[in-house]
Formats: C-alpha cells, structure tokens, sequence
C-alpha cells in the first residue's frame, strides 16, 4: 500500500484507490453492477446456555434440538453449553438475520430455566473442571470431535475455549467470477483465479481487519472469575470486573484464544495463494511439538489428543479470516480446498454484540458485505514478515487501546492515526454502497456506512463505549450488565409469535440428524485408532 494520506488530500489526489476506483467502473460502465449485489452470506453464532444465575451449564445439549454431530443448523462448539447456531447460505444478510432469529426463538422454545448469554466473554466460571468438553456420540467421527476439545483443553485450558463469537460467511454469486476475470483480463482456469481472489480478499481483511474489533467489538470487560487468579495487567473496574479504559474487544486481544507455539516454532499461515495456505498448515499438523508430546497422545488406553503436532488438524490454528470449502465425508479441509479450491471466506473477529438479541444487526451486516467488496476490489499484494508482524500487533493493539484518543496504527512501515486511515477507508467505501444500494427505494448500505462513519469520528459510540458508560451509569459490574442484557433478550424471544410452519421444519431436521447419527454410529466397521490412522494419512 502507499505511504499514509495527509488529512489535507482527498481521493481525487492520490493513487491509493485507483486500482480500486477502475474495478468498480467497469462493472458501472458495463451495467453488471448486479453482480455486486447478489453476495451469499451466512452466520454462526455462539452462545452459552447458563443458568439463571450465568453459571454455565451443566446439563447435556437438550437432545430436543437433535444432534450435535448431523444437525446443521444446532449444534455445539467447545463445549456441551456453548451452542453453535449456523444458518445456511442466503441471498442476503437480512434473510440470514431472520433465519437465525428463527433458529434461536426455537432453541429457547426448549430450554427449561435457563438462559443465553448475551456477551462474548462468559461470567461465573467455577474453574475448568465446570466446563464439560462437548460429546459427539459413539461414532469415530464423533469420538474424533470429542478427542479434538480435550486437547484443546489440554493445550490452552478450558476456560478460553468457551469465549463466543459471531461469524460472517461471505461468497460472491458465480456469475459475477466469469465477467471479474475477463475485466482483469486473466486467463487462469477460473477456480484457479476465484481461489486467488477470494486470497486477496483475506489479505486485506488481514491489513485492514482492526476495523472490526473497532467498530463491533463488544468485550471491553471482563468477569474476575473468567481469569481465577491469573496474574493480568488489565486494570480493575469493580471488585469482580477487570476492564480496560480503551478497549474494544479483549476478546481479540492476549487473554483470547491464541495458538501459543507460534513464536517458538515459526509456524505462521501463508495466505499468499490456496497452495502456499495448504503447505503452511499441513507442516503444523505434521510438526510435532515437544510440549504437546510429554502430554502424551492416547494415555492409559484414551485418547488426549488427537497428534502431538503444534496443530492436532487445521481448525485449532486461530485466524481472523478463514478461506473455506466444505470437505466431503472424511475429508481434511485443506484437501478439500486442494481439491477445489476457495468457495467462501469467513470472517471470525465479530464479537457477540450485547446490545443484539441475535448478537449482530442488519446494520452491521450489510457494513461487512461491503467492506468485503472492498476488500476484494482493492488491490492486495503478498504480505512480508515485517508487514505480518505490524498486522498482529495493529489488531492486538486495537483490542486493549482502539479507542484510545489519537490511537496510532502500523501501514507499511508509516504511523497512521486510526481514525485518519479508518475515514479513509470508509470514504473509499462509498462507491460500493452506492452500487449495492442500486435498485432499491432507500440506501440500507449508506445509511449502515453513515452510521460507522459516526463511530469513526466518535468513539463513544462504538459498542464498547457504550457497555461501559452503562456499566458506569447503572453502577453495574459486567457480571450484572450481562445477566441483565441476557434477560432482555430472553424476553424478547419469548415475547415473538410462535411459527408452527418453522418450528414443524426444524423439529423434523433435528430428528433426521438424531436418525443421521444412529446410522453413522450403526456403519462403523474400524477401530477408532484405524480410522484415525486413515484420516492422518491423507
């Protein structure tokens, strides 16, 4: 990227965009803006089932909602209280909002007194032995699931394992690759060219991806017991809240989960193409770790852990951005994207917005759509190991201080002010409102843009801000502010109009996935250490 704007210069007068600036041109000049405008988006929303009083869980995942291993719209992450609410692909972000409200009015339907945690961060955490490891079934894949969270628990301890997150699944419609090459005038095979693009994409949601805890992040504070008596330099709000003044999202910051044998080891993802992607973390999973070897493999006749590398497979390595493509029965996930490539990028450094009874609002969603566009559009070199460094430490440093006044951030080796480089995007971006909000009697996407343009100028009104002013004017610890919050969203969904059309629909699938797993569990014909052996080999 180029050296940083002085605030003096407008768009007009630099380069920066341009490249930018003529891609959206040609879809303008040649009337294929529609294309723009026919993203797929998905989501995943984590949350805690908790007691009435934020303790989480003990009971199993309610076996009304089907099964945690077929089910593909419930099931659970880490742990058998942390619910994974998945919705599928839809044509819009506001279709994706409504089926995981749908989703989410069904799974309180069921739940018998207790509640969802309306935070990122949990509360009330009674040590690890209070957070029971997620159960999968007899299965060997579901058995695999199971032997993956306990060396999860073991490699990084429980208690970071149940932090939640919101995820934003974005691809574009396979229309709009066809007419993007031609305009680029690339001559690839287009799954290669897509696979390249969406790398593109994920380098500059790399580069420009603290715009996201900035603006949306919703973790300032944190509960004392979520740290028991871990030494911390966060600061104290309250005598059971630990806090930073500035922070937007502690979350994202070093007390979330983080792969923690990257600086000894050097293993670092490559996003630079799919195949650089693949090389990097199949060296991780096939690189044993001395400490995760004492810990032992399969101990006393059970598994611990599913290998002994620095990555038991490719989801333990944390990662802002993810290039997916959905592996069929058995398949790693870096095969699949071997095998054909990127289908969709998701975006994980969303946190649970509080102040959302779905943990995220159309607002916000349709402001990520396009800055993925933007993201795409906007040109994206390779990224070197002084420019991945300033990377990490621009998010990490945005997490505890992004609000801070005069907050600067690393570009390239220049000193930028974030709220310089942040209008700086954000006014590039207005393009790409614009020709998502074509067609339409308002401007959903300016509006959304207008609002984050606010935040920008304003710290005060990121949602961050906002939790602790509260805090500070109910007199609240983040214990209370998040009991409180949760209980407002219990009743909201308990106040919505029950769909018996829905709930018939969903009901059905949950039972299907209950049969699903009776007959994967009834089609095992290996020994778990046998179908381990062939899954590590591929």
């Amino acid at each position: 990227m180029a050296d940083s704007v002085k605030p003096s210069q407008s768009l007009d007068d630099i380069n920066l965009y341009s490249r930018y600036q003529n891609r959206l041109k040609c879809f303008i000049d040649s009337s294929t803006t529609k294309l723009l405008q026919k993203n797929r988006i998905g989501l995943e929303k984590e949350t805690l089932r908790v007691n009435p009083h934020g303790g989480i869980a003990q009971t199993p995942h309610p076996s009304i909602l089907g099964s945690a291993l077929t089910n593909p719209y419930i099931t659970t992450d880490y742990s058998e209280a942390l619910l994974e609410l998945i919705t599928p692909p839809m044509s819009s972000g506001s279709e994706a909002l409504d089926f995981l409200c749908k989703v989410q009015q069904y799974v309180y339907s069921h739940l018998n007194d207790e509640i969802l945690w309306a935070t990122s961060m949990p509360c009330v955490v009674a040590g690890e032995t209070s957070i029971p490891i997620a159960e999968f079934g007899d299965s060997n894949a579901g058995i695999m699931k199971t032997v993956y969270r306990r060396g999860l628990g073991h490699r990084y301890g429980h208690t970071m394992q149940v932090i939640a997150g919101v995820h934003f699944n974005f691809s574009l419609a396979e229309d709009f690759w066809p007419v993007y090459q031609q305009q680029e005038g690339n001559t690839q095979p287009l799954q290669d060219f897509i696979s390249a693009e969406y790398f593109a994409m994920l380098r500059n949601l790399q580069r420009m991806g603290w715009l996201i805890p900035y603006l949306f992040g919703a973790s300032p504070a944190v509960c004392k017991s979520f740290l028991s008596e871990q030494e911390t330099s966060l600061k104290e709000f309250d005598e059971n809240t630990y806090y930073e003044p500035f922070a937007t999202s502690l979350r994202m910051g070093d007390i979330g989960y983080q792969n923690n044998k990257e600086a000894e080891t050097g293993i670092k993802a490559n996003y630079d193409s799919v195949s650089e992607y693949i090389a990097s973390l199949k060296h991780a999973i096939e690189t044993p770790c001395s400490e995760y070897t004492e810990l032992g493999v399969k101990v006393d006749g059970e598994y611990q852990q599913l290998n002994d590398s620095i990555l038991q497979i490719e989801n333990e390595y944390y990662s802002t951005v993810r290039p997916k493509q959905p592996p069929q029965t058995f398949e790693k996930p870096i095969m699949a994207l071997q095998r054909a490539g990127v289908q969709y990028v998701e975006l994980r450094s969303l946190d649970v917005n509080a102040f959302e009874p779905l943990g995220i609002c159309d607002g916000q969603s349709r402001f990520i759509e396009a800055f993925m566009l933007f993201c795409l559009l906007h040109d994206s070199p390779s990224i070197n190991t002084e420019q991945r460094l300033a990377i990490d430490k621009n998010e990490l440093d945005t997490a505890h201080r992004g609000r801070e006044p005069d907050f600067e951030l690393n570009r390239d080796g220049e000193i930028v002010k974030l709220k310089e480089w942040a209008t700086e995007v954000l006014t590039a971006m207005e393009a790409i409102c614009d020709c998502l909000d074509t067609g339409q009697e308002d401007s959903p996407y300016r509006d959304a843009l207008a609002v984050q343009l606010k935040a920008v100028e304003n710290p005060d009104l990121t949602p961050s801000a906002r939790m602790l002013r509260e805090m500070r004017d109910k007199n609240e610890s983040f214990y209370h502010f998040a009991k409180r919050m949760s209980q407002s969203h219990y009743a909201y969904f308990r106040s919505l109009d029950s769909c018996t059309e829905n709930n018939i629909l969903l009901q059905s699938v949950a039972d299907d996935s209950l049969q699903r797993q009776r007959e994967i569990e009834a089609s095992d014909e290996i020994s778990f250490d046998e179908y381990l052996k062939r899954y590590n080999a591929q």
